[in-house]
């Protein structure tokens, strides 16, 4: 059962993974030329004019496009979030989906083997290869970057980790909420809400005190960069509770998937 979520599941990983370091590799390539020029000097100096709650929100407060590792930790490390996020929360939604719509559940139904072990099976392939997205994706840059210019190991390590936080909750999260759905269709519109409308929350509550509450609703606080780029550290706080809400939506999962009836 894992062998063949796995195999189900390796076109998409590829791919997602494919055109996220192809983003990746055409920035490692071009940015030692815009660097030597006067264009990217000029950007710093345009940037100067905007409000600093506004470079806040992309942590262009505390880091300088100046260089690619100082890009990864602002615009690069949003695209990094936004896509391993979408892809965790749209696996998270299908896997247990897909079957229903491929009218396969009634035959893994009448295997000899229980519904835990289908759920489980099914919650392991996925949480690999968000997991093995994650990695890749932080080795590829690791290497594309130490190529041209000198970096903090400490802190590139844990800015490559952060997207697991999110992007595991965001697959806990879109899997238990499947299980209260039949079409794979309205999940995954669903799924792709919860992460943008998170991120958009995250970046308003950066933009103003007043609205800084919203964070407490955006699952992307949870990574806390801010803290990663100064102190080079995880937030342990926020690490506890993004275990917990794993864990307890994944158990959730599994509860209601043996009580889920059969199309």
């Amino acid at each position: 059962m894992f062998k063949r979520e796995i195999k189900i599941n390796s076109k998409s990983f590829i791919l997602w993974t494919f055109i996220l370091c192809t983003i990746f590799l055409v920035v490692f390539l071009l940015y030692p030329s815009l660097v030597k020029s006067d264009n990217i000097k000029m950007m710093d100096e345009i940037l100067k004019i905007f409000p600093e709650d506004v470079l806040k929100s992309f942590n262009m407060d505390i880091s300088s496009i100046s260089t690619a590792f100082g890009w990864l930790q602002t615009e690069g490390l949003m695209l990094i979030y936004l896509v391993t996020g979408a892809y965790a929360a749209i696996l998270g939604s299908n896997l247990i989906l897909k079957e229903e719509d491929d009218k396969t559940i009634e035959y893994l139904h009448s295997l000899p083997i229980t519904r835990t072990k289908i759920a489980l099976s099914k919650i392991a392939a996925g949480l690999i290869y968000v997991v093995a997205m994650v990695l890749f994706i932080g080795i590829f840059n690791y290497i594309g970057l130490i190529v041209n210019e000198d970096i903090n190991d400490k802190t590139f390590f844990y800015l490559s980790i952060s997207p697991l936080i999110t992007s595991l909750v965001l697959f806990s999260l879109c899997m238990f909420i499947s299980t209260f759905n039949r079409k794979t269709k309205t999940m995954m519109g669903i799924s792709l809400g919860i992460v943008f409308g998170s991120y958009i929350l995250n970046i308003l509550s950066t933009i103003s005190e007043s609205i800084e509450f919203l964070k407490y609703f955006s699952i992307f606080a949870l990574a806390d960069t801010r803290n990663i780029i100064v102190n080079s550290s995880l937030n342990p706080v926020m690490l506890f509770i993004s275990l917990a809400l794993i864990i307890i939506l994944l158990v959730l999962t599994i509860i209601k998937y043996n009580k889920k009836e059969l199309v």
